[in-house]
């Protein structure tokens, strides 16, 4: 497909970009831990920890990770909430020469396991919380090294206080038996003893192995190469550029984290974005803790706010939402699953700053599309793809499809991942022989170049041969007075094949199953109305926030 998206590009966004700049990500880290040494640069329960201190405790812990004698490519598995410890364990991590295994904390034995086995990690720093569930996997496992992480930790006189609520009030760690596991800050000790050796880092060396969240079938490592992720934080500055000049000069950008930085989405938009620009990061450990996330949130003044749906959603309707100075807010960035248009519509009323949709997966580090920073409303699109990216739509056989006409959205450029760790067979069914990456998402694009995704292809719904994608459904259902969130499904029906179901949580008590037929007769053509209608206090989500549209179908 011809390019034709660069002419609707905003003024301030360049059509192309140096991905070179960097050659790894431990330059680009080293060049702004130099440039912005005195800045603070994470900032967490009233506590903020500087470029400067990030650079000298990564240093010392890259020296103590050298010291267990891991060699350069290995995996060192990190699996914490956002925490100070995080950005450091990583910084050093990369610089080590290591690899790093983002593994989610809320992982069950059997999935930690897998990707411990998967990934061949030698090393783990794991927080105290979940070290439990470690214990029960680690005779089945290659990870020798233990790091033990607190809450408390680099918190100082407070994380005393910290620690002792974490342990002794809520009762939030478990008894375990980890021998020869080592305390986080005890390492820290030991490597300002030892001498940090730099190995050469390029290009094409790997820095992340970013596994797939493993709803769809067995959980793949994403292999993302340093000049991916590099691409990716210089794409991703670029687009931000309109709404990075409304910020008034000199000032620091905020940016308030609440994506979890195992995610790639927050490890590479948060964090390593926010390094490069010299902007401050404010972490939330626990963003399903609405009322903590709000008292956090009052002690800043911030400029960028990254989150999924079910999070500005779910904020937009709380009662502390009108406790927090907006006024800063700049951009707000949308991805990891669909922005509906109620929660748009009602986040720009809030905040009055538009969500901004972008797309993107792990497999591309994360961001492919966005809508421009300078979008006054929400648009209903995925957005333009970055500089540098190319997207196409295909059918079934590789063969690209015309403007207008649904296809399987595939994506080329610099952010595109290498492939799935040790699984060629799995990496030949995504990659088409001119570097595409097949995402298994159905879209479509209009004449200007904006994008649309319709759905999943494993989530479209075959009623009587008419294709029903469940987007749709939702959206249509969440703008109804009286309903806060939805899902829908296909399930097996003897006469249509398939029929749709709906799970619905209200807003309004006082909503009825005959009101929402009634609704959706008046919104949707017949065979894309609910055969079947839940109400449901929740929605079964993974924990950045993607409804589970499995288990919906599980238990139907």
């Amino acid at each position: 497909m011809e390019p034709i998206w660069l002419q609707h590009y905003p003024a301030a966004v360049p059509r192309d970009i140096d991905t070179s700049l960097y050659p790894s990500l431990v330059d680009l880290l080293d060049t702004s831990f130099k440039k912005n040494a005195a800045k603070p640069a994470y900032l967490m329960m009233g506590k903020r920890i500087s470029f400067a201190q990030v650079d000298e405790a990564s240093r010392a812990f890259a020296a103590y990770l050298q010291g267990l004698g891991l060699e350069k490519g290995d995996r060192v598995a990190v699996m914490m909430p956002n925490l100070f410890q995080y950005p450091v364990v990583v910084a050093a991590v990369l610089r080590a020469g290591y690899v790093i295994v983002n593994v989610n904390p809320l992982y069950t034995p059997r999935e930690l396991e897998h990707q411990l086995k998967d990934s061949g990690a030698k090393a783990i720093v794991i927080i105290e919380n979940f070290a439990s569930v470690l214990q029960q996997v680690m005779r089945n496992v290659p990870t020798k090294h233990v790091i033990l992480a607190s809450m408390g930790d680099m918190l100082g006189f407070k994380g005393l206080i910290v620690n002792y609520v974490v342990r002794k009030v809520k009762k939030m760690v478990p008894a375990f038996e980890l021998p020869g596991a080592v305390k986080f800050n005890d390492a820290l000790s030991k490597g300002r003893r030892l001498a940090f050796k730099p190995p050469r880092l390029g290009p094409d060396d790997i820095a992340v192995l970013q596994y797939t969240g493993g709803t769809t079938g067995v959980s793949k490592g994403a292999v993302l190469l340093h000049r991916n992720l590099v691409a990716n934080v210089l794409q991703n500055e670029a687009w931000y550029q309109p709404a990075i000049k409304k910020i008034p000069a000199g000032e620091q950008v905020v940016t308030i984290c609440a994506l979890p930085l195992y995610h790639i989405f927050g490890f590479n938009v948060n964090m390593m974005l926010s390094m490069h620009m010299g902007g401050a990061n404010v972490l939330i450990p626990n963003p399903r803790d609405l009322a903590a996330v709000f008292k956090e949130l009052k002690g800043h003044r911030f400029h960028s706010f990254p989150a999924v749906n079910t999070l500005f959603l779910a904020m937009a309707n709380h009662p502390d939402f009108g406790t927090v100075d907006w006024s800063r807010l700049v951009i707000a960035v949308g991805g990891g699953m669909a922005v509906q248009q109620a929660t748009a519509k009602l986040w720009l009323e809030k905040t009055g700053c538009p969500i901004v949709e972008g797309y993107g997966l792990s497999e591309t580090s994360p961001t492919a599309t966005c809508n421009p920073t300078d979008s006054t409303a929400y648009s209903g699109t995925i957005g333009l793809p970055l500089p540098l990216t190319e997207l196409q739509l295909i059918d079934d056989d590789g063969n690209e499809l015309p403007i207008g006409q649904a296809g399987e959205i595939a994506i080329r450029g610099p952010q595109v991942m290498a492939g799935y760790w040790q699984r060629p067979d799995e990496t030949a069914k995504v990659m088409t022989a001119d570097g595409y990456f097949r995402t298994g998402d159905i879209g479509t694009v209009d004449e200007r170049g904006y994008f649309r995704i319709v759905d999943r292809k494993k989530d479209m719904i075959l009623v009587s041969g008419f294709n029903v994608y469940p987007n749709e459904v939702e959206d249509v259902l969440t703008q109804m007075p009286g309903i806060l969130e939805c899902a829908a499904v296909g399930v097996p029906d003897a006469k249509a094949g398939e029929a749709v179901k709906v799970v619905i949580v209200k807003k309004d008590p006082n909503v009825t199953e005959a009101d929402v037929r009634a609704y959706c007769e008046a919104n949707l053509t017949g065979y894309k109305r609910p055969k079947i209608i839940e109400f449901r206090t929740d929605l079964p989500k993974t924990p950045v926030g993607k409804v589970l549209r499995r288990e919906l179908r599980d238990k139907s």
